[in-house]
């Protein structure tokens, strides 16, 4: 697939970090904005992409193009994936999908209309330590609480404090703590357990956007808690607790380098399929399969479960009046 990348931001270097490793993707252009001129044109030269645009119209004209990677600030996510469709080109966005549930069915109507794949980048759903959690699952007897904290103090917040807003803290570009954060422990409980029966959010709001809060998530048989944090810190930790036994695991969901299985009759196991493997490569294998292969039924799987989680996040956020600028065109 020749890919198209949209932002030059630090997931965007991250990606070029393993990029070259994935089989069947060319890399043929990069845009940005035009005050990222120099970024753009530096990320180009040293990662062989073959040409740097300085806006994105440019990019999304380019009929060399048959795959757009979305990686610009969270507000543009649902414009680009548009306009791209629209133009005859598949879509890879990096979560969060979009910042309203409605905005992802859509985009998702328009993709199905057009024949055209669209994808979310969430490297939760395709961890193979993700997928072995679920096998081990029925393991722990019948759950009965899940837990998992995502807490960071952000680099931007003390700036925030004073009045700087940048995007991951901007209400009219759809920052915020669920959003940057808590979105991948919403994955995870997606992948784990489907969608819950009800969702409630408690936010701490400072300048209208939520800067942390607690999810509460409730599977009828189990309930669930997702923490996210940009204003304190915590030791990152997942626990998924049933009566026979829990699932421990010690790093951030979107990364998920390792869990163990303890056991109520005091036996353990340490499972780890990943090792040092960057965490985005599996997502972009996966993508690169479905689309050679056209396997519409697999990427149709992967959206129900990213409408799901955007379900849950457009409530969580409705629950603790947490408004974005998105939201008025639904008002």
């Amino acid at each position: 697939m020749r890919l198209g990348i949209a932002g030059a931001g630090m997931i965007v270097r991250g990606l070029f970090s393993f990029i070259h490793e994935v089989e069947g993707i060319e890399l043929e252009a990069i845009a940005s904005t035009e005050k990222s001129i120099d970024k753009v044109r530096k990320l180009a030269k040293e990662n062989h992409v073959k040409k740097a645009y300085l806006n994105y119209d440019e990019l999304l004209n380019d009929e060399d193009i048959d795959v757009m990677y979305i990686a610009t600030p969270n507000h543009l996510h649902y414009q680009m994936c548009k306009q791209a469709l629209e133009r005859g080109k598949h879509v890879i966005c990096e979560k969060p999908f979009t910042s309203r549930v409605e905005e992802l069915e859509e985009l998702s109507q328009l993709a199905k209309e057009k024949n055209l794949f669209l994808l979310e980048a969430i490297s939760t759903q395709y961890l193979p330590n993700v997928l072995k959690i679920k096998e081990k699952l029925s393991e722990l007897g019948k759950i009965k609480i899940v837990t998992a904290n995502y807490s960071q103090y952000s680099s931007r917040y003390n700036a925030f404090k004073e009045g700087i807003i940048q995007p991951a803290f901007d209400y009219t570009k759809s920052g915020g703590a669920l959003m940057d954060l808590n979105i991948y422990n919403i994955h995870l409980m997606v992948a784990l357990f489907g969608k819950p029966l009800k969702v409630n959010y408690m936010a701490n709001i400072e300048k209208n956007i939520d800067t942390s809060g607690i999810i509460t998530l409730d599977y009828g048989s189990f309930k669930a808690v997702c923490i996210g944090a940009k204003d304190c810190k915590a030791p990152i930790a997942t626990s998924i607790q049933g009566n026979q036994g829990c699932i421990s695991i010690q790093t951030p969901a979107n990364v998920l380098k390792g869990f163990k299985v303890l056991y109520n009759d005091q036996r353990e196991e340490e499972f780890d399929l990943q090792g040092d493997t960057h965490r985005m490569i599996y997502e972009f294998k996966e993508f690169v399969k479905m689309i050679e292969n056209k396997d519409f039924d697999k990427a149709n799987e992967m959206m129900e479960k990213s409408l799901i989680a955007m379900d849950i996040a457009t409530k969580a956020r409705m629950s603790a009046g947490v408004h974005f600028k998105a939201d008025e065109a639904y008002e």
